[in-house]
């Protein structure tokens, strides 16, 4: 049943490995940049798997330049708040100050008990903890106090909420690959059920430690053996020679708002989320199950009541694993029928990497751009398609005019997601 109130997206933002805002984000999604390549920064051990995307050279809101006190005192709030953070925290400041600025909620008196904030993902200090281990073991006492609160995903939110002042309800939530879609699923949620008018949503940037990396290639699920030495091929969504994830890091911003709230301030609408679905299919493990993202694509297209023929585009979970993208096709078919072949589809992740706890909310802000910029973006690398029967997009971007999108998430431990997304007209 959908909610009774429409919910749109004003706002945008992203710190990722193929650009760092939105404008240089939509340009490398035009040109099918890759943003995947050896590893820069160094590790204590030796890993089998030495390449993904990482997040460039990065200093917090360093290309805000803006004449707005208002928007001026926040920046400089956000670089005294944030600066001595781990450095997933600082992306997700990163973006939600794009994200913020772009929507134009700093120009109005809004009341800040009616925004709500969910930053998705969990474990976000995985190399932080790691790379205080050592000195902690040599002299215990001269653990930073700040550890204590960095240590705890609830940072993200403290800090991001004392940024901005934001006064509604917070939180965050965790849905491993899938943890983007379940930050803008329940954001969508706070604002339908009346709890607040308007939500932050950031998906949080995985900064991996060695023992991430080696964990995920002791169980399978890591590619990059075959093209270790030509990292920006190693990504292949639905081709026949994937072999597993690449590693990307990146954070996302999403302000949602409810369309009453955004006509009255005569905001953009970037677009509207239609419908919403999360679902568990019990499974504790890793593998992917078909019915379960059946399930979670038909629960969300009946929420936005709409069918899968009025369906133009599909942003895929796609994340170049055998049995992952072997899965979501069969998913696929049984949900589209013969409107697969008329459906674009593409993965992102082929261009950013797998950017686990934000991917959901990239794959948002990709799937945003696509719709309101008239194209598809390349999946890189398909040479081989798995299966043929798919309107896969090409080694280039193709003009397109879409008015409806479908999102999907799939996260470990049988966590199905997907989001309907319209395009939602300029005010």
């Amino acid at each position: 049943m959908r909610s009774h109130r429409t919910v749109v997206i004003t706002g945008m933002g992203v710190i990722s490995s193929i650009g760092q805002d939105l404008a240089g984000f939509e340009a490398a999604l035009k040109a099918g940049k890759s943003g995947i390549g050896h590893l820069h920064r160094s590790f204590d051990v030796d890993l089998p798997v030495k390449i993904g995307a990482e997040i460039g050279d990065f200093a917090l809101a360093s290309n805000k330049r803006t004449t707005d006190p208002k928007m001026t005192d926040i920046i400089k709030k956000a670089q005294t708040s944030a600066r001595r953070s781990p450095v997933s925290l600082q992306y997700g400041v990163g973006a939600a100050l794009e994200a913020w600025e772009n929507s134009g909620l700093y120009l109005s008196d809004y009341d800040m008990q009616r925004v709500g904030l969910v930053v998705a993902g969990n474990n976000l200090t995985n190399r932080f903890q790691y790379d205080l281990h050592e000195k902690f073991k040599s002299n215990p006492e001269f653990l930073s106090s700040r550890y204590a609160l960095h240590v705890m995903d609830t940072d993200h939110v403290g800090t991001l909420s004392e940024i901005f002042g934001i006064r509604g309800e917070g939180f965050t939530v965790g849905g491993a690959s899938a943890s983007g879609n379940v930050g803008i699923i329940k954001g969508v949620q706070l604002i339908g059920l009346g709890i607040v008018d308007a939500c932050v949503v950031v998906g949080a940037a995985a900064d991996f430690s060695p023992m991430e990396f080696q964990a995920f290639y002791n169980i399978g699920a890591m590619g990059g053996k075959t093209y270790r030495d030509r990292p920006e091929q190693s990504c292949r969504p639905f081709d026949a020679d994937h072999e597993g994830f690449i590693y990307g890091q990146a954070s996302g911003c999403l302000i949602l708002e409810s369309m009453e709230s955004a006509k009255a301030r005569q905001a953009k609408r970037w677009a509207e989320i239609l419908g919403t679905s999360l679902i568990l299919d019990g499974n504790r493990l890793s593998d992917p199950n078909e019915d379960g993202e059946v399930q979670a694509m038909a629960n969300a297209l009946k929420q936005a009541n709409k069918s899968i023929n009025e369906v133009d585009y599909i942003n895929t979970h796609g994340s170049s694993s055998p049995l992952g993208d072997r899965t979501e096709l069969k998913a696929l078919s049984k949900l589209c029928g013969k409107e697969k072949e008329r459906i674009w589809i593409n993965s992102t992740k082929s261009l950013t990497g797998h950017c686990l706890y934000s991917a959901g909310v990239i794959e948002a802000i990709a799937t945003v751009l696509q719709l309101n910029g008239g194209f598809i973006h390349p999946n890189l690398n398909l040479e081989r398609p798995i299966d043929q029967t798919f309107r896969f997009s090409q080694s280039h971007y193709s003009e397109a005019s879409i008015q409806l999108a479908l999102s999907n998430s799939f996260g470990f431990g049988g966590i199905n997601t997907s989001l309907i997304i319209g395009r939602g007209g300029s005010q």
